[in-house]
C-alpha cells in the first residue's frame, strides 16, 4: 500500500513539473535567452576592453617614438587623446610624460588635464591622491596660498599615505614665503601623523630644529 502511494505521489509530482514547463515554456525560453544574451554581452564587452587597452597601449608607445623622432606636435595631440580616454593606467602616464618632458607650456591646459584624471577617471583612491599631490607640486611655484590649499584640501583632511607629503609641501611653501609660523604648524602636523613617511618626518624634524626652533 505504501509503495503504491509513493508511486502515485511520484507520478503526481512529475506531472506537475511537466505541466509547469508546458504552461511556462515561453517564459522559461525568454529567461534562458536573456541569460545567454547577458553572457554574450559581457564576453563581447571584455573583448572590446582588451582590444581597446591594446590600442591605447600602442598609441601611447607610438607617441613616445614620435617624440624621439622630434615630432612634438603629434605627441602632444596623441598624449592628450590618451588622457581624455580616462584609462586608469595610460592616462596618468601620458600626463606625466607631457610634464616631465616640458611639452606643454600652458599651465591652465596642464591643470585641465590633471582635472580629467582627478574628477573624471576611475582610479584607486591612493592613485588619485598621488595625482592630487602631483598637481599641487606642479602648481606650487606660481600658485597663491588659497589656490594651493584648495588643491590639497581633500588630501590634508584625509588619512592618505600622501597626507604627510602634502603637509610637507605646504610647510616648505610657507617657509619660502617667510611665513615661519604657518610653516612650523604644518611641519608639526607631520610629526603627529601615525602613517607619515619616515623620510618626510626626518626632514620635517630637521627643518624644525635647524630653522624654526625659536
Amino acid at each position: 500500500m505504501d509503495e503504491d502511494l509513493a508511486i502515485i505521489n511520484k507520478n503526481t509530482r512529475n506531472e506537475r513539473i511537466k505541466n509547469f514547463f508546458i504552461h511556462n515554456k515561453k517564459l522559461l525560453l525568454s529567461v534562458l535567452a536573456t541569460l545567454i544574451l547577458i553572457l554574450l554581452s559581457f564576453y563581447s564587452y571584455q573583448i572590446y576592453k582588451d582590444r581597446h587597452r591594446e590600442w591605447l597601449s600602442n598609441k601611447y608607445n607610438s607617441a613616445i617614438i614620435e617624440h624621439k623622432n622630434g615630432n612634438n606636435s603629434k605627441i602632444i595631440l596623441e598624449m592628450k587623446e590618451v588622457i581624455e580616454d580616462k584609462d586608469s593606467t595610460y592616462s596618468p602616464l601620458a600626463l606625466y610624460y607631457l610634464i616631465d618632458n616640458n611639452l606643454i607650456d600652458n599651465k591652465d591646459e596642464i591643470n585641465n588635464l590633471f582635472d580629467i584624471l582627478i574628477n573624471k577617471t576611475s582610479l584607486e583612491t591612493e592613485i588619485k591622491n598621488l595625482i592630487i599631490y602631483k598637481k599641487a607640486l606642479y602648481n606650487a611655484d606660481f600658485s597663491t596660498e588659497s589656490e594651493l590649499l584648495d588643491i590639497l584640501n581633500s588630501l590634508i583632511n584625509s588619512e592618505s599615505v600622501w597626507k604627510s607629503h602634502a603637509l610637507y609641501l605646504l610647510a616648505e611653501y610657507f617657509y619660502s614665503k617667510n611665513e615661519k609660523q604657518k610653516s612650523k604648524e604644518f611641519f608639526n602636523q607631520i610629526l603627529s601623523i601615525e602613517n607619515a613617511n619616515q623620510d618626510i618626518i626626518k626632514e620635517a624634524q630637521k627643518r624644525l630644529n635647524r630653522d624654526l626652533s625659536e
